[in-house]
């Protein structure tokens, strides 16, 4: 059994042969989708997978950073409404994005708080996009260690420092297709840090493992990012896939 931390299989890209890929899931072993969110538009859609698919599909609640805009506390407000009526296996998308737009860093940055917030109220492991954002990501975080506060930065890119820092916070590295790319640097770090410290994630419809780069990501190509990771590690893949399932459980609650 293979979990997929994060994808977006809401996406448009997936309407005209999600059954097929829910399939093909199946086949690769992947048998939990867990699904991040964007925004008060993709909501009603990852809920209605989640009641379609249960036991499959798994919806989490956040405000993405890039869509952090001028009326984000009003989104946030209206987003936290659904604790009441649905269940969430974390609090996420959330996180900084300072790669694209510096224009709302600082609204990221309350939302980021807000959202942890959630988090800790809730009992519920976070979900964290950095990009360009590391250092900051992680100085945030820490301000909430007392707290307890778990989860797994995202399609983690950084230093083999930074990824320390975030395991001694009691955080996970969602590990996904980049790890099979080219030059991606990921080897090194990640056998430093150690395969208890990984869980298996997508990104699904983006960021597909070679030798599919470029093209639409999806759950079944995770079985591709557990063989980069056997070899990293000197594992079976059954190994890896069991090891990081076991992470996924523990952090997800699940």
């Amino acid at each position: 059994m293979i979990i997929d931390t994060h994808a977006h299989i809401y996406n448009k890209q997936f309407d005209h042969d999600f059954d097929n890929v829910l399939s093909a899931a199946r086949e690769n072993h992947v048998d939990k989708i867990l699904m991040p969110n964007i925004d008060l538009a993709t909501l009603p859609l990852s809920l209605a997978l989640a009641e379609k698919h249960p036991g499959v599909c798994y919806p989490m609640l956040g405000l993405h950073p890039c869509d952090v805009l001028e009326d984000y506390e009003t989104v946030l407000n209206e987003l936290y409404t659904y604790f009441d009526k649905y269940s969430f296996v974390a609090v996420g998308e959330i996180g900084l994005d300072l790669y694209h737009d510096k224009s709302y860093t600082t609204q990221q940055v309350e939302a980021f708080h807000v959202q942890i917030g959630w988090a800790t109220e809730k009992n519920l492991p976070i979900n964290i996009h950095s990009r360009n954002a590391n250092e900051q990501s992680i100085s945030i975080v820490s301000e909430y260690k007392s707290k307890g506060l778990k989860g797994v930065f995202h399609c983690f890119s950084g230093t083999l420092a930074q990824a320390q820092e975030m395991v001694s916070l009691g955080f996970y590295l969602g590990i996904g297709g980049v790890v099979t790319f080219k030059n991606s640097g990921l080897d090194a770090i990640l056998k430093a840090v150690g395969v208890e410290n990984i869980v298996l994630e997508t990104d699904a419809p983006f960021l597909a493992p070679a030798p599919h780069r470029g093209k639409r990501n999806e759950p079944a190509y995770l079985s591709l990012v557990a063989d980069k990771l056997s070899a990293i590690f000197e594992l079976t893949s059954e190994e890896i896939q069991q090891i990081t399932t076991s992470n996924a459980k523990k952090v997800f609650n699940l």
